[in-house]
């Protein structure tokens, strides 16, 4: 999709899960992420937008080497990912999380200053004084007081705890992050200032981030590449312009007409994603495109490219 050098490369990322329902029940398989492929060029964003169940923890789960793929590769930095503790560490300089929920990730028994210095002391990348200097370089980047540091995750407000969050991310020198839902626990008002305050940072330090949200309009604001999921596979992927000035999929319009219309969303958006335990044979998006034919439940279309930053997995020019 792009010449530029890749920071985050997958190439055929699969995730199975087996599920046995109850002691004696035959086992299933689950089917979260099934084939995806994907480059984020250094420096840039990309954007992973879906529904719940589309596959987007799953596979944040996957590029923070907290779960291995079933099949496939992940190259961070032009190297796979290792398997040894010596490899993970390495790997977690380059690449941390900022979550979804900002009290949930941090420790409510900590102080800012510590849950902030945690990964440093961690690494051993700071002690003493330098430790102390480091945490109020990192508060100050990210736009909070010094006295900030002494509080707990309960004196803050949503706002204030996610970017403590971001702080401690950053800690570390990252190269990048991993950004899941980072606004949707926090209100309508503070969510522009996070989303203002990750792009400062990124265009300061040089980040690579993985956005991923059920958000369009998030997705639309940060991303330079986005990647429509569902069902684990992409429906949609290209340039954030090409995706939403010409979107192809009837599943990305759905949601793009969601994004536009909070109150009444758009009634192919608003049913039953399926289960990925009893996928549909051919089209994954078929039960809910008001476009679907017995082709498509017939055969599943292939992702193919459309123009030079954007491909479409449907069988017809919509």
């Amino acid at each position: 999709m792009t010449t530029a050098v890749p920071f985050i490369s997958a190439s055929r990322l699969h995730k199975t899960y087996q599920v046995r329902k109850g002691l004696f029940g035959r086992g299933k398989t689950l089917h979260a992420v099934s084939g995806l492929d994907f480059d984020v060029p250094t420096g840039s964003t990309f954007g992973l937008v879906g529904e719940s169940g589309s596959g987007k923890s799953t596979l944040a789960r996957l590029l923070l080497a907290a779960e291995p793929a079933t099949e496939g590769e992940l190259r961070v930095n032009g190297a796979p990912l290792a398997a040894d503790a010596a490899g993970r560490k390495a790997f977690h300089k380059l690449v941390q999380p900022v979550l979804q929920d900002p009290y949930a990730s941090l420790n409510p028994m900590m102080r800012v200053e510590d849950i902030v210095a945690e990964p440093l002391r961690v690494h051993g990348v700071r002690k003493g004084l330098a430790l102390q200097t480091r945490v109020g370089e990192l508060l100050q980047a990210v736009g909070l007081l010094p006295e900030i540091a002494r509080r707990f995750p309960n004196e803050l407000s949503g706002g204030q705890r996610q970017r403590v969050a971001i702080a401690r991310a950053l800690g570390l020198e990252p190269h990048a992050l991993v950004l899941d839902e980072p606004v949707s626990a926090l209100d309508v008002s503070i969510q522009a200032q996070i989303l203002n305050l990750l792009k400062d940072l990124q265009a300061s330090q040089g980040l690579t981030y993985v956005l991923i949200s059920h958000d369009l309009a998030v997705v639309a604001y940060m991303s330079d590449q986005i990647g429509v999921l569902y069902l684990g596979e992409f429906m949609e992927l290209g340039s954030r312009d090409a995706v939403l000035q010409g979107s192809r999929h009837p599943y990305t319009r759905a949601l793009m007409a969601s994004s536009e219309s909070r109150v009444e969303r758009s009634a192919s958006a608003a049913s039953e994603i399926p289960s990925p335990i009893a996928l549909p044979y051919g089209c994954r998006y078929q039960s809910r495109c008001p476009h679907v034919t017995g082709h498509c439940r017939q055969e599943k279309p292939s992702l193919r490219p459309i123009g030079t930053a954007h491909a479409v997995a449907c069988h017809f020019d919509l």
